[in-house]
Parts: structure tokens; C-alpha cells; sequence
């Protein structure tokens, strides 16, 4: 039978790089605020390790011809965490387009697949966070946000780290109330600059009231699965963002 020439075609996957590039621009600006610079790039199965250090420096100061003692580095491993894939799909019915519009059936309901995808992103972050076994004291929020900042820069001493907190909101209300802040919002989250000593203090009710989790920038980094390409990419006709 013959075919139309110069028909319009792959609407579907114009719709599929539109919601590829809003998702991915969503995770671009949470990497931003927190400071992210290292993407691990990896297959789906690697297992990341994580690891403690502890470095015994002996002295330098040696007279001529002495034996220079030996420094000693530990590396004491952490969890593994495995890279799994996190599979999700949505599907609109051709009759609910035509009742409702493409919009609102389609893009809209793009736009509340993203905010979920982002919740259970934000889920793993905090959940990672509550592994921490360092801790710290202070009295009332400015207390505790100098000794969380204090705890972070002895860990990274040398290093010239950003610090990032998450607190509760209402742990963050009263001081905000009475200052002139700026609040943003990334990724589902409210954010101040440069507050109470911290680069980043990220506040949301993940964060038990009366606790906070502080670490530096640096101790952050996304892995992810490479889908694009590759063996993967021989059965699947995938669309994807920088990562």
C-alpha cells in the first residue's frame, strides 16, 4: 500500500526529549546548589565503596643520615552501595488527550511525574545523609550551625571546603522572621546562601526538628547509570540528558 510522503512523524519522541531535558535541567541546578563537581559515570551493578581515612604523620624533622620513619595512612572501609536502575513510566490514553488537550493530558502530567521523580531523589540524598556517625553539639540553631561547621572544617582542614547544612523549617523560622534573607528554591527545596556561617543551609522537613546534618561540598558526588550508547543502546532507542 502506499505511503504518504512528507507525513509528520515521532511526536512521541519529540515529547520524550522535552521531558529528558526538563528533568535534566532540574538535577543540573541541584548539583549547582550543593556544590557537586565530581559525576561518576558507571555501569548499572558497579558497587561504589565508601571508605574512612586516618593518616598517623610522623615527624620530618630528621638529622643527616638518620632513617626517616615511616607515615602511616588507614583506609578503613564503608558500605558498598550498589548501582541499581530506578524504572518508572507513564502512558496517556489517546481518548483523555482528546477530552482534556495535549496539555493538560500529556505535559502537565510530565510535570507531576518530575516532582515525584524528585521526591524519591530527595528520599536516597537524606537517607544517605542519616548513615553520618560524626557528630556535634550546640545550643540553640546558631550553636549548633557554628559546631557543625566547626566539626566539617577539622574533617577537611587544609582542604578549603564549602560547608552545606540541611535543617528543619521550623528550626529556621524564627531566625529567618527577624532577618533579611533571600529564600531560593531548587529541586523541590529552600535553600539560603551564606546563613549563619554556612555556604549553603538547605531546609526542609526531612531533617528531624532539633537536628541538622552538616558536610562539605567536596564529600558529595552523583553516580549514574550510562544508558546512552553502548550495549544498552543496541536494544533500546534511548533519550537522555548529561547523565
Amino acid at each position: 500500500m502506499a505511503k504518504l510522503e512528507g507525513l509528520t512523524e515521532k511526536l512521541n519522541k519529540a515529547q520524550s526529549i522535552d521531558f529528558a531535558e526538563m528533568f535534566g535541567k532540574k538535577m543540573t541546578t541541584l548539583q549547582q546548589m550543593l556544590g557537586i563537581e565530581r559525576k561518576l559515570p558507571m555501569p548499572v551493578g558497579s558497587v561504589i565503596k565508601t571508605y574512612k581515612s586516618k593518616v598517623v604523620l610522623k615527624s620530618g624533622e630528621v638529622d643527616k643520615g638518620d632513617l626517616i620513619p615511616l607515615s602511616q595512612v588507614e583506609l578503613e572501609d564503608g558500605d558498598p552501595i550498589e548501582l541499581k536502575f530506578s524504572k518508572h513510566r507513564k502512558a496517556v490514553a489517546a481518548e483523555d488527550i482528546q477530552k482534556y488537550g495535549f496539555d493538560r493530558a500529556v505535559t502537565l502530567t510530565d510535570g507531576e511525574l518530575i516532582k515525584e521523580l524528585q521526591k524519591d531523589i530527595r528520599t536516597k540524598l537524606f537517607a544517605q545523609l542519616a548513615t553520618a556517625t560524626g557528630t556535634a553539639k550546640g545550643k540553640g540553631l546558631q550553636g549548633a550551625m557554628a559546631q557543625g561547621w566547626g566539626s566539617v572544617q577539622k574533617v577537611f582542614e587544609d582542604d578549603g571546603v564549602n560547608t552545606i547544612v540541611f535543617i528543619n523549617p521550623m528550626d529556621a523560622a524564627d531566625y529567618l522572621a527577624k532577618a533579611n534573607i533571600t529564600v531560593q528554591k531548587e529541586f523541590g527545596l529552600n535553600y539560603v546562601q551564606n546563613f549563619l556561617g554556612a555556604d549553603i543551609a538547605v531546609i526542609t522537613s526531612s531533617v528531624d526538628k532539633g537536628t541538622l546534618y552538616a558536610t562539605a561540598s567536596d564529600n558529595l558526588c552523583i553516580s549514574y547509570a550510562v544508558v546512552n550508547g553502548g550495549e544498552l543502546g543496541k536494544a533500546f532507542d534511548f533519550v537522555t540528558d548529561s547523565t
